[in-house]
Order: structure tokens, then C-alpha cells, then sequence
């Protein structure tokens, strides 16, 4: 059985409740790991509180935090094929996808680590007589972490490396019914000689583990990935003591597809944006916005290479696409192109499950393309997390833009054309917190990621998620003091 990790050690739940962890392409149990709750996690919480507040961690130099750092990206990279291979099964995405999710996480925990020292503060400019004037960074202090079940170890990475290489200590959650390589790296992490406290992860549910991280009055900071509406809730619990926040909520990423653009580049990368990981990425291009004179033509060869991707299991070197994570996302892919066929949209290809038998015990859904659609319906706006794609018109530039940014979400986008300045404009127009020129869905440790409006609150990655974790102190020094004489 999968243990927590509290305060340095491996134990069971308090309750000695269980969960069985299953395959999503064959519904096989592949692990049973600790069920925990509130009383774990309030233990999980005074334990990173008692090594923030009572021990050396956030005041050790900056440059031995990243040593730590950097040698966990060092296990990550020993273990790589493992870990890829762990997250395959608990996801059921393919391998090859799995084994692209490792480099980059072990390039965040270096990016993190190299960052760790770099801030030596700010000397300010004091308009006092004989006084200095100066800003450092300080961490927050204990974090608690919530992490998704799309991209399990990566989410976690996002969170992880930062709050580590600021001096912070942390509680994780991550989603009950993908936690292995969050378990496998709390492992790594502790050989990589992360003190006791420093690192805590308790498994269980968001309504009990996450509820009580985020109303605990001993936790300074949330970091959340993961739905709109448990981002709300998130919110509300965490008024209590005022905690900082960090929320990435998801998105319904618009790409615009110019008739000047590079044809067959724009129809490929049109795929690229959805179908990697069956659809279930927060910045996948699911709404597809063409220009009107090469809609008929592009629609077409879209749904010509939709037709011949192969599904199947993740270690299938074959398999271009795997399964939905549960049978409730199945439910829900299913019940939204149902709500679109209903609001006028005609199903081009897929809309629905596939025949082949080898694939009736998996959770597998056809990439499906949904045509005459249009803003108003559901389908357009919500967010559906699976291999489908909406396909709008566009007269002009001016209408591109006016679809693009009418959601409520705003954390990605991407636009197809040849005419560099249109580019321009367009991404300027467009409200998201990063936006693809002749591309889609690339992301990378040096630049920031989140999004506008709905889509969130702060952001990971980059110079500013190290931000996120770190408290700024103005310190203000009189270097001849004398009385006032004023009382």
C-alpha cells in the first residue's frame, strides 16, 4: 500500500481507510494507497508549520536550498523511464507523452533550483537624511498544494520547485485517483535530503484533505489547480486568515486560423492543440475559429486525419491517443456533445465511443469534430476536457478577435497566419495570459503561465512563480538616529 508522508515519515491514514487507484484503459486496480482526512491533514499542516516557524529551512542559504533542489532533478532524471511509465498507467496517457512530461518537470526543478540564490534584494534610493533604504524576499511560510489528475507530476512540479528553492514548507494534495507519482516523488525528494516537515503529502479527497488546507488558519498560502467552480470554493475558505492565493482554473482556448496561414501546418497543429492526452489540458485549443473563405476546405482536411488517429493503450508504441481519466469524464465528454448536437451542432466525425472491443473495458472517447457551431451554445463556452473540437467562422480580423475573447475564461490562445503584423494585433487584442503565433501549447520553466479573468489568479513558472512563493519586506535603517523631541 501507498503511504502519506508526514513530518519525515511514511504512515497509513489515521482512519486506516484505503482507495483503490485504477488503470483508465482497462479499469484494472494498479495500487491501493492511505485515504486520508481532516486529522491528517491538520497533522500534515502543525508539522510544516513547526519546520517553518522552529526550524533551519527558510533560513538556510538560498544557494543550499538549490543545491537540494537541483538534486532532485538529478533523481527525476535517474528514475525517468519509471516514473514515465508510472504516470502512463495512472493516467493512461502514452508513454512517449509521459516521458516529455519527466524531461520537463526535471527542467523546472533545475530552472527553480539555478533561481534559488539569484535574488540578492533591492537597495532603494532613501529620500531620508542618512538612512538606507532596501527590499529583500522572504517566503511565505506553509503552503498548501492542490494539485490535478491531467498532468499529475508536472502540476506538482509547478508548485513544488518553487516553494522549495524559497524557503517555504508545504502540505500537498494530489488528486485521489492519480496520486503515484506524487507518491514516488515525496520519495525522491526525501533521499534527496529535504529535512523532516519540509515536505509533507497527504492522499485523500478534496472535500476533506483540500477543504481543510484551505480554511486552516496555520497554512499562508493556497496554490490550486483544477475547476472554476472548486476554485470558487477554494476562495471562500481561504478569507478566513486572508491566505495568499494561487489558482489556475482552467480554460476554453480559442485558435485562430487565418486564410493566409500555412495550410497543412495549421490543420496539423489544429490537432496538436486538442488530441495530446484525449483533450484533458486546461490550455487545449478546443475552439477552432477559421476564416470563412477556407472553412469548408480546412473543416475537410481536419476531419480526414482526425478519422486515422489510433487509439489504444499508452504502451502501445502505435496508440496516438489514450483514454479519459474515469468513467465520469466520460459522462461528462459525452453529456456535453450531446448538449451541442442539441444546440445545432452538426457532429463531423466521432460523437461518441469507439466499436473496437479491445477498447470496451477503457474509458475511450473518439476525437470528435463539432462544425456549424457557434457562441452562444455550451458547448463553445464551457470547458469540456476532452478530445473535442467546436469549429467557428470568421468574416474579418475584427470578428476573430471579438470570438477569441468571448468566454469567460482567459488562459491561452493561439493564432495561424502568415502576416506578422496581423499577429500582432490580434495577440495584443486578445485577453489571455499567453497566446501562440504560429503554434499551440508549448510552455517552458523560464516563461510565466496563467491566465485572464476566470482562468485564475497569479502565476507559475518563471521569475514571477518564484514571486508567488515569496513574501516582499521593505527594511528601512536610520543610520544616525536622534530624538524627535516632537511628545
Amino acid at each position: 500500500m501507498k503511504k502519506m508522508f508526514i513530518n519525515g515519515e511514511w504512515m497509513e491514514a489515521s482512519s486506516k481507510e484505503t482507495r483503490e487507484i485504477i488503470n483508465p484503459f482497462n479499469q484494472e486496480v494498479i495500487a491501493t494507497v492511505a485515504e486520508g482526512n481532516e486529522e491528517d491533514t491538520k497533522l500534515a499542516i502543525a508539522a510544516a508549520r513547526e519546520a517553518f516557524d522552529l526550524r533551519e529551512w527558510p533560513s538556510i542559504p538560498a544557494i543550499e536550498r538549490g543545491k537540494v533542489v537541483h538534486v532532485i532533478a538529478d533523481l527525476i532524471e535517474r528514475d525517468h523511464e519509471e516514473l514515465a511509465k508510472l504516470e502512463s498507467l495512472d493516467t493512461g496517457k502514452t508513454v512517449e507523452e509521459s516521458r516529455w512530461d519527466m524531461d520537463d518537470i526535471a527542467g523546472v526543478f533545475r530552472y527553480f533550483a539555478e533561481m534559488a540564490d539569484k535574488d540578492g534584494g533591492e537597495i532603494i534610493d532613501s529620500p531620508i537624511p542618512n538612512s538606507t533604504s532596501r527590499v529583500v524576499h522572504e517566503p511565505v511560510g506553509v503552503c498548501g498544494q492542490i494539485t490535478p489528475w491531467n498532468y499529475p507530476l508536472l502540476q506538482a512540479s509547478w508548485k513544488l520547485a518553487p516553494a522549495l528553492a524559497a524557503g517555504n514548507t508545504l502540505v500537498m494534495k494530489p488528486s485521489e485517483i492519480t496520486p503515484l507519482t506524487s507518491v514516488k516523488v515525496f520519495e525522491l525528494m526525501e533521499e534527496a535530503g529535504v529535512p523532516p516537515g519540509v515536505v509533507n503529502l497527504v492522499l485523500g479527497s478534496g472535500a476533506s484533505v483540500g477543504a481543510e488546507l484551505s480554511a486552516n488558519d496555520d497554512v499562508d498560502l493556497i496554490s490550486f489547480t483544477g475547476g472554476i467552480e472548486t476554485g470558487k470554493k477554494i476562495m471562500q475558505a481561504a478569507s478566513s486568515n486572508v491566505k495568499n492565493l494561487a489558482l489556475e482554473l482552467g480554460g476554453k482556448n480559442p485558435n485562430i486560423v487565418f486564410a493566409d496561414a500555412a495550410f497543412e501546418t495549421a490543420v496539423d497543429q489544429a490537432m496538436n492543440a486538442v488530441f495530446f492526452h484525449a483533450g484533458q489540458i486546461c490550455s487545449a485549443g478546443t475552439r477552432l475559429i477559421v476564416e470563412e473563405s477556407i472553412h469548408d476546405e480546412f473543416v475537410e482536411a481536419l476531419v480526414a486525419r482526425v478519422k486515422k488517429i489510433k487509439l489504444g493503450s499508452g504502451f502501445d508504441k502505435s496508440t496516438q491517443m489514450g483514454p479519459l481519466i474515469s468513467e465520469e469524464q466520460l459522462n461528462k465528454v459525452s453529456h456535453y456533445v450531446e448538449t451541442g448536437k442539441q444546440e445545432g451542432a452538426t457532429v463531423a466525425v466521432g460523437g461518441g465511443r469507439p466499436d473496437d472491443p479491445q477498447l470496451q473495458h477503457g474509458f475511450f472517447y473518439l476525437p470528435t469534430v463539432l462544425t456549424n457551431c457557434t457562441t452562444e451554445m455550451r458547448v463553445v463556452q464551457d470547458e469540456g476536457f476532452g478530445p473535442v473540437i467546436t469549429v467557428e467562422k470568421f468574416r474579418d480580423e475584427e470578428e476573430a478577435v471579438r470570438l477569441a475573447n468571448d468566454s469567460i475564461y482567459g488562459l491561452s490562445g493561439g493564432v495561424f497566419t502568415n502576416d506578422i503584423a496581423k499577429a500582432e494585433r490580434c495577440v495584443r487584442k486578445m485577453r489571455m495570459g499567453t497566446v501562440w503565433i504560429n503554434d499551440v501549447n508549448l510552455y517552458f520553466p523560464q516563461a510565466p503561465w496563467g491566465g485572464y479573468k476566470q482562468s485564475g489568479i497569479g502565476r507559475e513558472l518563471g521569475k514571477t512563480g518564484l514571486e508567488e512563493y515569496q513574501e516582499t519586506k521593505h527594511i528601512f535603517q536610520n543610520l544616525k538616529p536622534e530624538p524627535v523631541n516632537w511628545f
